[in-house]
């Protein structure tokens, strides 16, 4: 058997599949990354708007830099506004949104992402029990896990992950104009 069939001809074999194979990814990809994208967008909108009904519509704001917010929008009719934040939960990033009333008050918060412990850490990124703890807070201040809001029992690591991100929301709605 000659070199050629028995050393460069899988070489080349493979090297052919895995072109193919990286086009044919390329190519999916091209195609739903934005039906993805447009998904997502959709899925934020509602939840904004779930959030802060009296909003007739919202409006991005770009000037606002705070660690861990990843999105703040006002509503055009001057109805509040709607901060995305995260923070570090057991297990990973937990997504909050924090609706903000004109009152400069809390009025409800949604985890919109979570990979937290089923049954523990779950419990509190799935409650709107829980959540309803924020409701009617003060926004003037970072909050205190346990003096402003409760815990969770029995899932720490996940209720300072919630109000870590609320505190991050809280920082960028103080600094909006």
């Amino acid at each position: 058997m000659n070199n050629w069939n028995r050393i460069f001809k899988p070489i080349v074999v493979l090297g052919v599949i895995c072109v193919i194979v990286t086009g044919a990814l390329a190519a999916t990809n091209g195609v739903t990354a934005p039906i993805i994208q447009a998904a997502t967008e959709a899925a934020e909108t509602a939840a904004r708007t779930e959030l802060l009904p009296e909003a007739d519509s919202f409006t991005e704001v770009k000037d606002v830099a705070v660690e861990n917010v990843s999105g703040i929008y006002t509503a055009d009719n001057g109805a509040g506004a709607v901060i995305t934040a995260s923070g570090k939960g057991y297990g990973g990033d937990v997504v909050v949104m924090v609706a903000f009333g004109p009152d400069d008050t809390i009025k409800q918060i949604k985890v919109t992402e979570q990979a937290e412990t089923k049954g523990i850490g779950s419990n509190v990124v799935s409650s709107e029990e829980y959540w309803a703890n924020y409701a009617g807070v003060s926004a003037e201040k970072a909050l205190v896990l346990n003096q402003d809001v409760n815990a969770y029992s029995g899932a720490t690591i996940s209720s300072k992950a919630v109000l870590s991100a609320v505190n991050s929301a809280i920082d960028a709605y103080n600094q909006l104009p």
